[in-house]
């Protein structure tokens, strides 16, 4: 079985700077993508920045230059260092993951990590 697990969010003000982080656990063969989504009230989940196997990224229009992604292969961790916050960035954050337990990967999805910037 595979567990992702984030940490990281809370309460930031408008202008600051967060970082989430995300572990994944179990009998893992190989992470082939991670990413993060995000989803506001009322709103559709979104991609908001992935990363894969070769370390290539692809962020979303809203992301571009202030968030980055980044993982550490060796701690099966994924990283979103989120700079310049501003209140549209509210959402619950999703660690999302393809991964491979000795078959074709599949994907799994972490439980969330609320983020709440106040202006």
């Amino acid at each position: 079985q595979v567990q992702l697990v984030e940490s990281g969010g809370g309460l930031v003000q408008a202008g600051g700077s967060l970082k989430l982080s995300c572990t994944a656990s179990g009998s893992i063969v190989s992470i082939i993508t991670m990413a993060w989504y995000r989803q506001a009230p009322g709103k559709q989940r979104e991609l908001v920045a992935l990363i894969g196997g070769v370390g290539t990224t692809n962020y979303a229009d809203s992301a571009k230059g202030r968030f980055t992604i980044s993982r550490d292969m060796a701690k099966r961790a994924v990283y979103l260092q989120m700079n310049s916050l501003n209140p549209e960035d509210t959402a619950v954050y999703f660690c999302y993951a393809i991964i491979s337990t000795g078959g074709v990967g599949r994907a799994y999805w972490g439980q969330g990590a609320q983020v709440t910037v106040s202006s």
